[in-house]
């Protein structure tokens, strides 16, 4: 108990002095970057909820940056005048506040402001692991056991803090509709019967490892889904590596693409793996802006400008998860063309392709060009609701005679963990071959198309609320007027939103948007239920003008 205390007095004493410096938590994170202590605008936002304690390895810079000591920050102790800012400090928020929007990385002169600042501050790794890390038990000393710091950038809210607290809450006995998370099952949308039958018929020869890269009917099967769009390159089975669900591949990919500092072009809002992921393998997630005033489009010219030395690829997700956005044909090519003008891998997550409304058709990146090396991403999870089988797949197209050393590298990840889950794999060639039943869930007559209209109209017609109409899977991503509801820590208010109307959404910080005014619903649960949520959405939104005085 005691230690919580001491990490919301922290969190609290960091919102107070970021605050007081001017920086946001995206601009912090940049600062503390550019000076060597690399973090991420989801680490400290965790640091500022207590969710997590201070990085002892980034506390030296935060102090330096923030113009305190070290002890104020951990424990509150009196400040000296020896920790004050100094000019380059003061130069640096300055620039920030006025000319910088916090999506936008530090200048060069900024970072070695930065950098100079604190140089005499940062501690070598062995230096790091001080008396603050250390248990004293009688006579004898012990360091107290950390996560590693390669998950000090990994974020994800998605089952972080508000879960956690829903969990707890149910477990006490209170009833949560949970609009939180893209699991079909639970919300009585079952798999096809087809291919529950084709797995029981085939467990006898799922007891023992696959291929490293899977089955072959499975791998043929996905190889022709490709071909039948219009797949544009040679491929074949060899190019198709099944994994435990869509998230190991795009570990896997992060793995044997990343060295340290490079950089990945990954869209705002995203779905958060894959800058966690990212992170994990010690690159840097570098996000560029869908436009909700064009439905959610990726900005192509805010693309260019995020573009450096750095850059190894762009993440396109289309069908987009969260805001349901599916992309034009025009679009996708200009993203092409950026990615043919500049070398970069194309890595298209398109596990929502099979999940679209009014009639709408999806295009798959591979089938556009052979000139760029594309990866992509797809699975059962979603479209045949089995996300428990965990059968998903990478498909590597287009330009392979350079990347022979990349896929070498795919080729050894994969070995590593030996096969995917062998029973998941057989539901896949019946899934690609079979009745896809989405299509019914999804027409006009359709659950899923039904929950999408009521969700958007009941949602539109809150006072200072408007929300896009998704064309793609099961998500929408709500905007908060800033005039009507000034939010500052958006997940705080999704906290109010759950102690108060037992309802679970994620905040749409989680989804690394860069300001605290939009959260994402998903609307799986069935008509009555989603019509109870949006009751409670009503009156938690009507409470909080009154609040905020915007009524």
């Amino acid at each position: 108990m005691s230690d919580n205390k001491d990490k919301m007095s922290q969190a609290e004493r960091l919102v107070k002095l970021r605050r007081d410096k001017g920086f946001t938590a995206e601009q912090l994170a940049q600062a503390m970057t550019a000076a060597g202590a690399k973090v991420s605008r989801g680490a400290i936002s965790n640091w500022e909820r207590g969710t997590n304690g201070i990085v002892s390895s980034k506390l030296p810079t935060l102090a330096s940056i923030l113009g305190c000591s070290e002890g104020y920050l951990l424990r509150g102790d009196i400040q000296t005048d020896d920790k004050a800012p100094d000019a380059a400090s003061s130069d640096i928020r300055a620039t920030l506040s006025d000319n910088q929007a916090p999506h936008q990385p530090l200048s060069h002169s900024q970072e070695k402001a930065v950098s100079k600042e604190t140089n005499s501050t940062v501690q070598s790794p062995d230096q790091q692991i001080s008396a603050k890390n250390k248990i004293t038990t009688g006579s004898n000393t012990m360091t107290s056991l950390k996560k590693s710091t390669k998950l000090q950038n990994v974020c994800y809210d998605i089952r972080g803090p508000l879960l956690q607290t829903a969990t707890k809450m149910e477990a006490e006995g209170q009833h949560i509709l949970k609009l939180n998370i893209g699991n079909p099952a639970p919300f009585g949308l079952s798999a096809p019967h087809e291919i529950l039958r084709d797995v029981a018929m085939n467990l006898p020869e799922a007891t023992g490892y696959s291929d490293s890269q899977g089955i072959f009917s499975a791998r043929k099967a996905v190889l022709q889904y490709y071909q039948s769009k219009g797949l544009l390159s040679a491929v074949d089975v060899r190019d198709v590596y099944l994994g435990n669900g869509v998230s190991e591949l795009i570990v896997m990919t992060m793995q044997a693409l990343m060295n340290d500092g490079d950089e990945v072009l990954i869209p705002m809002p995203d779905y958060p793996l894959w800058t966690a992921a990212t992170n994990l393998a010690g690159g840097t997630a570098v996000h560029y802006r869908c436009n909700e005033e064009d439905n959610w489009h990726p900005d192509i010219e805010d693309i260019k400008s995020k573009i450096t030395s750095k850059t190894k690829g762009i993440v396109v997700i289309n069908p987009n998860n969260p805001t349901g956005a599916l992309y034009s044909d025009e679009v996708l090519e200009q993203i092409i063309e950026v990615a043919i003008e500049h070398d970069l891998v194309i890595m298209a997550d398109e596990i929502y392709d099979r999940v679209l409304y009014d009639s709408m058709t999806h295009t798959p990146m591979s089938t556009l060009t052979d000139e760029v090396l594309i990866l992509s991403y797809n699975g059962l999870s979603k479209s045949h609701r089995v996300a428990g089988f965990r059968a998903g797949w990478l498909m590597v197209s287009g330009k392979k005679q350079n990347a022979s050393d990349f896929i070498e590298g795919l080729d050894m990840l994969a070995s590593m963990r030996l096969c995917s889950n062998v029973p998941g794999q057989y539901a896949i060639q019946t899934a690609m071959g079979g009745h896809q039943s989405m299509k019914e869930l999804t027409s006009e007559k359709g659950r899923l198309y039904k929950q999408r209209e009521m969700a958007v109209s009941r949602l539109n017609a809150i006072k200072g609320i408007s929300c896009t109409m998704p064309q793609g899977a099961f998500y929408c991503f709500p905007k908060m007027d800033p005039a009507i509801y000034p939010i500052e820590d958006d997940m705080q208010f999704m906290m109010e939103l759950l102690l108060e109307e037992k309802v679970l959404m994620v905040q749409g910080s989680g989804f690394n948007w860069d300001a605290p005014d939009h959260f994402r619903v998903v609307f799986l649960p069935n008509l009555h239920d989603l019509e109870d949520a949006m009751d409670r959405l009503d009156r938690f939104f009507a409470k909080k003008r009154q609040q905020f005085g915007t009524a």
